[in-house]
């Protein structure tokens, strides 16, 4: 019997912090579904989070050594995951997720095969599409600041930046 690979179509969204990522996939999310699209989104960080706190049931059982624990609510569910001997890789993490039209990404601008830089020379701070080739277009309040040939987009213009990431999407298989 053959096995079936499932594709999934992503794009990332990445830039320094402070740049205006959140802002933007804030935007995005509602012109995308506008169009008919179930989009969900990846958010990779950097920092420690926990969304558990003592005492609780599920952190007990966390505590207690399961490997995953998921809290349900009438309208909610969040699953977590420990896996302390390995980092979770980006394809892990889009193989849990349930199939949708797309899947944009937060972070993890290393390992995505196509993002959208957010960039604001007035944050300060280095711009990546410098030093990172799967960046293909910034999206700017600054357009003179980015270098050809790549494509330097209003950061403002919301449907703009939606219909060029429908047609810049990557479908990548899922085990």
């Amino acid at each position: 019997m053959r096995k079936t690979i499932r594709h999934q179509a992503i794009f990332g969204i990445t830039g320094r912090s402070g740049s205006g990522k959140t802002h933007l996939l804030a935007r995005l999310l509602p012109a995308l579904r506008a169009r008919g699209l179930k989009v969900s989104t990846i958010k990779h960080t950097h920092h420690t989070i926990d969304i558990d706190k003592p005492g609780k049931d599920s952190f007990v059982h966390r505590e207690a050594g399961t490997s995953e624990v998921m809290l349900a609510t009438p309208d909610r569910w969040v699953l977590q995951h420990t896996q302390p001997d390995a980092p979770f890789t980006l394809p892990d993490l889009l193989a849990r997720m349930a199939p949708v039209d797309l899947i944009l990404i937060e972070g993890f601008h290393a390992t995505v095969p196509a993002c959208l830089e957010v960039y604001r020379p007035s944050v300060g701070k280095a711009p990546l599409f410098g030093v990172q080739s799967n960046i293909i277009a910034v999206a700017t309040d600054t357009p003179e600041a980015v270098p050809t040939p790549l494509a330097a987009l209003d950061l403002n213009d919301t449907e703009a930046l939606a219909a060029f990431i429908l047609e810049r999407t990557v479908h990548i298989p899922l085990g």
